[in-house]
């Protein structure tokens, strides 16, 4: 009996506790999948499962925007239209692209923050050396900047995995929010609309756009976990301005005379 009661006692408190370990562990395994899809070119078994579970199924985290749901149509639609059977030329188009998108930039739409923030739109400028710096205060580093940069989009999802993986608390949701608001927010609406508008294929259209609402929609759901309105884009802005240093003024000194500026 008293078993019993320690058993139910028990469950009871995992009730209480466990709702916010398992939010983190949905949100960590959704952005997970995300960042894979990002990462490489989808292969016939990748496509298979992806078509076999259905996308939206597949998510722990449930869109509710009139947006969210038409993008997650339209990915899901996409997959279950792929041919029966997936042969070389579906992968060679999906493949084709990737690269267009990720590789050698053929539709103009970077996956690296640098190229939308910067007013020249160069890679590798301040936002990704700020970029990882919130990777190096969690001890992380990118295995070669020069290869897939640190503001690079799949980094940036990896890194806000790692922290719902392991801080599962409120403060990991401030430091989430702050990363979304002074960097991956920024630019990432900007950049699935112009893959959506200008890629050749379907799958990444659909691809680029869910993950947009999808990050958006865990903003305002974080927004509301911490009771705390969103920033505006303003004020973002503002928040991000480089901050002008006071510089030293140099005092000269004539003989007989006290200083003169």
């Amino acid at each position: 009996m008293m078993g019993d009661q320690m058993a139910g006692s028990t469950a009871e408190t995992l009730i209480i506790e466990d709702p916010l370990t398992a939010f983190c562990s949905a949100v960590a395994e959704d952005l997970s999948l995300l960042a894979i899809l990002h990462d490489i070119e989808p292969d016939k078994k990748l496509l298979s499962l992806l078509r076999s579970e259905g996308f939206t199924s597949s998510l722990g985290l449930r869109l509710k925007s009139d947006e969210g749901h038409k993008s997650l149509a339209f990915f899901d639609k996409t997959l279950h239209n792929l041919p029966k059977k997936i042969g070389t030329k579906v992968l060679d188009q999906l493949a084709a692209d990737y690269a267009s998108i990720y590789l050698n930039y053929g539709i103009n739409a970077s996956p690296e923050e640098s190229v939308w923030i910067d007013e020249e739109n160069l890679i590798c400028q301040d936002s990704m050396f700020q970029v990882r710096n919130c990777y190096e205060s969690h001890g992380l580093g990118v295995e070669d900047w020069r290869i897939r940069p640190d503001d690079h989009l799949v980094m940036q999802l990896r890194f806000m995995q790692f922290l719902f993986e392991n801080n599962p608390d409120l403060k990991t949701f401030v430091e989430v929010a702050q990363f979304m608001d002074e960097h991956l927010l920024r630019w990432l609406m900007q950049f699935s609309n112009r893959v959506a508008n200008r890629c050749d294929t379907p799958y990444f259209a659909g691809l680029s756009l869910v993950t947009a609402y999808y990050c958006e929609e865990l903003r305002d759901l974080l927004a509301n976990i911490l009771d705390e309105p969103r920033p505006t884009p303003e004020e973002i802005e503002e928040r991000m301005k480089p901050k002008r240093r006071a510089e030293a003024v140099p005092v000269s000194f004539m003989p007989g005379m006290g200083p003169a500026v």
